[in-house]
């Protein structure tokens, strides 16, 4: 069966600086008319920083949606479409933590709602850290912190770590890293 939807016109509601917000007919593969709500985003990177001992670098920063502070990897959208993905992943790594690693391992890509947007997330581990001056964008205020990877995954098991972007690439790294892929 094939199940492509097809665009019959599409119309802009809303373009700000990050998200453009659509609203399309479509096709269904049944033929019939329907309707598509969805955000255009560049898409964005995030990193799974690893300190020699295991522990992983990470951002507590409050997030105006939630209402609360959270914990998450380091991450970012990126300035372009055209943006190399592994430099976006540098660059936010430099800016929000003011670490520069020696080895960066590409875990994949993440969609992380794809009912409502076009977003794709890059996401990577990084070893052999070294710690300078952070460049945090105006409007980012960050406080860093640092967990063992073991606690990390517990935290990520039990519920208490939400954000799907450092749920899906903290897994993926302690993964290879029980597999020796990624060596500290």
């Amino acid at each position: 069966m094939n199940l492509k939807e097809e665009k019959v016109n599409s119309t802009v509601h809303y373009k700000g600086r990050i998200i453009t917000l659509y609203n399309d007919e479509i096709k269904l593969p049944d033929g019939n008319a329907a309707y598509r709500e969805y955000v255009k985003h560049p898409g964005g990177v995030c990193v799974v920083p690893l300190n020699f001992n295991g522990e992983v670098m990470l951002v507590r920063q409050y997030r105006y949606v939630y209402g609360k502070e959270i914990i998450e990897i380091p991450a970012g959208k990126r300035d372009s479409q055209s943006e190399d993905t592994l430099e976006g992943a540098k660059r936010e790594l430099k800016e929000e933590l003011g670490i520069e690693a020696e080895n960066f391992y590409f875990l994949g890509e993440l969609y992380p709602t794809p009912g409502y947007t076009d977003e794709v997330l890059y996401m990577y581990a990084a070893t052999g850290l070294n710690f300078g001056d952070t460049n945090p964008d105006d409007d980012e205020f960050v406080v860093p912190e640092k967990m063992h990877i073991d606690t990390l995954t517990e935290k990520i098991m039990a519920g208490d770590i939400k954000d799907a972007k450092t749920v899906a690439a903290v897994l993926k790294t302690k993964r290879l890293l029980d597999n020796n892929t990624i060596c500290l």
